[in-house]
């Protein structure tokens, strides 16, 4: 911690002084803003360099060094503007700065000139029958209608950035940011790489994660207050009032037509997929930047990144770079649609958004640049072997084998079959590939911020309550935790200052209660369905952070679980031994279930499953158990037959390695009692005192708690959890909740359905709010589909749902929650 002190320790005994007993203990919020100071924003003793690109497969992408270390130029408040900022001084001056600043940006200048002639000269199937001079008579009708169709898609082609109102604009955000948030921290390093990115590499492409409605105005701010070209974004959602669509062509963003009601309806119509494929290409042939956002549950946004790489294989622009941007919230805004009726539903809009009480502060994390083209043509990507999550793991689950479960899970349905029918199917997996490495590049660049640390220790580590004092000390260790894990934090300050200031933003979802004599509160989280879900989706992001860690905690739960079961069950008081082929395998099991985003797609799952494995040794849960032998596995001179190599014609079975005996590992459990040591923190190496795999049930917060309290997250469908709220919502998906709905319906209606069924069962049972999360709903619809519980039927209308057959009956049903239910704690 990089406090006066530097010991966190010293800062807990100021605890009480700060937080009087006198004062009234439910409004300690009140007096919280009161010490609050402004929060610098490093906090540890250290900071981690994020962001920097894959080195596998963009090798010579990292060799530029574009982000490597140098004299930090720290970072910056973008909604703080200042007479500083401008070339003018004086009293008048610091009253209009903000004008003057804005005034000052530059503004690159773009216009439509005859774009719509370059885009109809570019792909003939998109000319007018007029303007054809062959036509064959069958396909003439056809023709006709996509040129007709081509038609009511040209005014999306009038989108062009005005300067006059992109200057307006960034005054309007400016000032409206200014009363949402109370800082947006941008580093300055990451935006001077984009600089020099921009002379070497041609056009930026930025590529982020769709949270909320405010993600394309904050990275637009952002590079507009930094003189860095503003770029087109795409707008997923439709506008229909006629002065919103003018307003938001001007400022450069890519609009839906007006007959199509949704992204989905949109790209089934061939003559808008072929428009959009060559006004990407016009863009970018142009040198401007394009702005892109993928959503994680359906993989919406990725037709434009296959848009993009279309225009760099054909030649129309020498390279293009992807840009990775991470945005983190305090407080994520609840508002994710923009507004599409009139002027009143804008206000509403805009008043929705400034209605909370705290809003916190926001973090922006441009990740290092890469070449698309390196990326994609160097053949480094591998995009094949890749297999049917029903292929790998039903014959796990319905007959006991393990031979299917060595392989790559297969996600096609990031690019829809129905989005460019006409892509072929190498362009296609690599398009996909693609999208998974900026999936995940985006969710290892986002910040943690305090809010998600502290929601995650009330949440999970401490639900019936905890002192200040404590869940002071917890915070600053596990914060050591995130920083130990090359994972940077958007917050910084004193510990105190920092927990106060988390705490004041959570506060409508905390019940707060003053203890005597001392003072020092009790804080635990309210029962109520709202209160538990915002503290749930506040610490989603440190699911990333520990994902090794909440794997093989589920692993090793499960081969509990097992040798439980076959000692009849209750407390065991005898020693376990874990095989690590088992163990490997049980993770395995588990890293396909994962939600994409959350394994690194250039490792493959078995890789990430002994890292899993290895995880739990690095912190101290398990230890290596050695078969008592008369010659030391160590002494391979006193060992015979080991130095011994086997001839044979096949070069695929002879290795270096054939020299060597595989020795095959067991881990071995042991009760508390008989290990007579005290917990191991996370960061701490293996034990030397005995080479065995031991499980600590310590209740020191250096011990496993961050793996049995994080890992409840790891899996939509599947997740250990400290009591049963994770095995109440799989055996509700899987069991009963399904039989509840009229299948066959749409996806949409089908997840809306689960999500309510959920919702209301949780308000039966008055527990399992967690659980009700619509994200988790729709990972979980997802995970059930790839598994073949549920049958995709591609109509017109959309995607409808139905049961498989397989699973209608009882015995399948029952092996299937047999399986899920393995991984669950509690």
């Amino acid at each position: 911690m990089s406090h006066a002190s530097g010991d966190p320790s010293t800062e807990t005994p100021t605890l009480p002084q700060l937080y009087q007993p006198k004062r009234p203990a439910l409004s300690c919020g009140a007096k919280i803003r009161k010490k609050l100071k402004a929060v610098a924003l490093f906090l540890g003793k250290f900071r981690p360099l994020v962001g920097q690109c894959c080195h596998q497969c963009t090798p010579e992408s990292l060799g530029q060094k574009l982000l490597h270390k140098k004299p930090s130029l720290g970072f910056q408040n973008i909604l703080c503007v200042k007479e500083t900022h401008t070339r003018y001084r004086g009293w008048l001056v610091r009253r209009v700065c903000c004008v003057l600043f804005v005034l000052g940006r530059k503004v690159y200048t773009s216009s439509v000139g005859d774009r719509v002639n370059q885009i109809y000269s570019t792909d003939s199937r998109l000319m007018p029958a007029g303007r054809r001079d062959v036509r064959e008579e069958e396909e003439e009708e056809e023709e006709e209608e996509r040129a007709g169709g081509a038609g009511r898609i040209v005014p999306v082609l009038q989108t062009v950035a005005s300067p006059a109102l992109l200057r307006l604009i960034g005054w309007m955000l400016l000032k409206l940011f200014q009363l949402m948030f109370y800082s947006v921290q941008v580093n300055l390093n990451q935006l001077a790489t984009l600089h020099r990115a921009t002379q070497l590499n041609g056009p930026l492409v930025y590529v982020y994660i769709r949270q909320s409605a405010l993600d394309q105005a904050l990275i637009s701010l952002t590079l507009f207050f930094h003189n860095l070209r503003v770029p087109y974004s795409v707008c997923p959602v439709q506008v229909r009032h006629g002065w919103i669509r003018a307003v938001l062509q001007k400022l450069g963003v890519i609009l839906l037509p007006q007959h199509a009601a949704t992204e989905q309806q949109a790209e089934t119509d061939s003559s808008y997929s072929l428009i959009m494929t060559s006004l990407i290409g016009e863009l970018l042939r142009a040198g401007e930047s394009l702005s892109i956002g993928v959503c994680v549950e359906s993989g919406h946004g990725g037709q434009w990144l296959a848009r993009v790489r279309q225009t760099v294989t054909h030649g129309l622009v020498p390279a293009v770079s992807l840009v990775p941007v991470g945005i983190s919230y305090d407080c994520p805004p609840q508002q994710d649609t923009l507004p599409q009726a009139s002027m009143w539903s804008v206000l509403r809009f805009v008043f929705s958004l400034l209605s909370g009480d705290h809003r916190g502060g926001v973090r922006i994390h441009f990740a290092q640049p890469f070449s698309l083209m390196e990326m994609c043509d160097s053949g480094k990507c591998r995009v094949d072997g890749r297999r049917p999550l029903q292929e790998l793991l039903m014959p796990v689950i319905q007959h006991n084998r393990m031979d299917s479960i060595f392989g790559q899970k297969d996600v096609s349905w990031l690019l829809p079959p129905t989005y460019l029918p006409e892509l072929p199917q190498a362009e296609r997996e690599m398009t996909i590939a693609l999208t998974l490495h900026l999936i995940h590049s985006v969710t290892s660049s986002m910040a943690v911020m305090s809010t998600g640390i502290v929601s995650c220790l009330i949440l999970h580590k401490h639900r019936r309550g905890v002192r200040l004092s404590v869940l002071c000390k917890d915070v600053c260790w596990l914060l050591e935790e995130v920083l130990f894990r090359n994972f940077d934090v958007g917050f910084g300050g004193s510990l105190v200052e920092v927990v106060y200031f988390s705490l004041s933003l959570l506060r409508p979802h905390l019940l707060l209660a003053a203890a005597p004599p001392a003072g020092d509160p009790v804080l635990t989280a309210r029962l109520e369905p709202n209160a538990l879900l915002t503290l749930f989706q506040q610490c989603e992001l440190l699911t990333l952070v520990f994902i090794h860690e909440a794997v093989g905690a589920c692993a090793v739960s499960a081969m509990l679980r097992e040798a439980a079961g076959c000692g009849g069950g209750g407390e065991m008081e005898f020693d376990v031994v874990l095989g690590q082929e088992e163990l490997t395998e049980k993770s395995l099991q588990l890293t396909h279930l994962l939600p994409v985003g959350l394994m690194p797609p250039c490792q493959t799952a078995h890789s990430f499953a002994l890292d899993a494995v290895d995880s739990m040794v690095r912190c101290g849960i398990l230890i290596m158990e050695e078969v008592p032998r008369a010659i030391p596995v160590c002494d391979y001179w006193r060992r015979q037959s080991v130095l011994s190599w086997t001839a044979t014609d096949d070069p695929d079975q002879s290795s270096d390695s054939d020299c060597e005996e595989q020795d095959k590992r067991s881990y071995k459990r042991m009760c508390a009692s008989e290990r007579g040591v005290g917990s191991v923190p996370l960061t701490s190496g293996h034990k030397t005192t005995r080479n065995k795999y031991t499980i600590n049930k310590s209740p020191n917060p250096s011990s496993d708690k961050p793996h049995r309290a994080l890992s409840n997250q790891d899996s939509p469908i599947a997740s250990p959890n400290k009591g049963s709220s994770r095995q109440k919502f799989s055996h509700d998906i899987s069991q009963k909740s399904l039989h509840l709905l009229p299948l066959p319906l749409t996806e949409s209606a089908c997840v809306t359905q689960l999500h309510t069924h959920l919702r209301n069962r949780a308000q039966l049972d008055k527990v399992h709010h967690e659980s009700s999360s619509i994200k988790l709903v729709r990972m979980t619809v997802r995970t059930l589909t790839d598994l073949g519980v549920l049958m995709e039927d591609w109509e017109i209308e959309g995607v409808y749902l139905d049961t498989s057959p397989v699973f209608l009956q009882p015995e399948n049903k029952q092996k299937l929650l047999h399986f899920v239910s393995q991984f669950l704690h509690g």
